[in-house]
């Protein structure tokens, strides 16, 4: 029996950004995006995601069994690597456009994607910045992170603290509790504005800069929080001397080794746009 051929619905079209969402992610370093897939988009894409990650997942182990950072998700990376419906979505010229435009610029290229499905019971996601693991060499980073259900607080909704990204790098911490403590007094002895939307429908999605501080709470319901997120970089982006051993790894894993110093354009980070 022939396995039955699912048309997905491309997404290479373009959509229009009001300009309060490109303020808001200049001055905020995050801001929200309502509908950036439909209803019928989202419902297409959801099995294919959904199953990818499922197939690909490594973590064996019971929830009560691993550390902070292994109760805070499921992590599994670079989907469009294994699975070629799920590379439709991530190579998707309609995500990446609008990365471009809330960043001011011209093209970009994929760092990579990770699903991060928060289980029923699954604990709180620490304060961190993401690119603390990145060695690359301008701010101009963004993740999108699109819920592929729809979403509430109780359920780990992302939380962030507004205008945090304007720091720079902060600690030399991985995302740990040691991270959580340091992080949280840092956020509020600057008083930074902490933002969090009380719902997201599936297909909105957030938008952050790579050194936006953010956390996300536990995931209090009996559901499955089901996120996909892609990372962006900003074209004629270069590589970093790592300033940790989390950044020579991704050097090796995400940028294939290239040059220090050389661009970041190697097959795993293909052009967008």
């Amino acid at each position: 029996m022939n396995k039955q051929v699912v048309l997905l619905p491309p997404l290479d079209d373009f959509k229009q950004l009001s300009q309060e969402n490109i303020s808001e992610f200049r001055e905020n370093g995050h801001t929200l995006t309502t509908q950036v897939l439909s209803e019928d988009e989202i419902a297409a894409y959801r099995p294919v995601i959904t199953s990818a990650a499922e197939r690909y997942n490594t973590e064996k182990r019971e929830l009560q069994d691993r550390d902070t950072y292994g109760k805070a998700f499921l992590q599994i990376m670079n989907l469009w690597q294994n699975d070629e419906d799920a590379r439709k979505f991530v190579l998707a010229k309609r995500m990446a456009k609008i990365a471009a435009d809330l960043m001011g610029v011209e093209n970009v290229r994929l760092y990579h994607d990770q699903a991060l499905f928060k289980e029923p019971g699954g604990g709180p996601t620490p304060w961190h910045q993401d690119q603390y693991y990145w060695p690359i060499d301008t701010n101009n980073t963004i993740t999108m992170w699109m819920p592929l259900v729809d979403i509430d607080v109780d359920m780990g909704m992302l939380t962030f603290a507004s205008g945090s990204f304007k720091e720079g790098a902060v600690f030399d911490f991985e995302i740990s509790d040691e991270s959580e403590n340091a992080f949280d007094n840092y956020v509020k002895e600057h008083n930074f504005p902490i933002s969090r939307a009380k719902t997201m429908k599936a297909g909105d999605a957030t938008w952050h800069r790579g050194f936006t501080m953010h956390h996300a709470n536990g995931n209090n319901s009996d559901k499955m929080r089901e996120v996909m997120t892609i990372i962006y970089v900003a074209d004629g982006a270069r590589i970093a001397p790592y300033k940790n051993e989390w950044q020579k790894n991704d050097h090796h894993k995400w940028l294939m080794s290239k040059p220090i110093g050389g661009l970041i354009d190697s097959e795993l980070n293909p052009l967008l746009l």
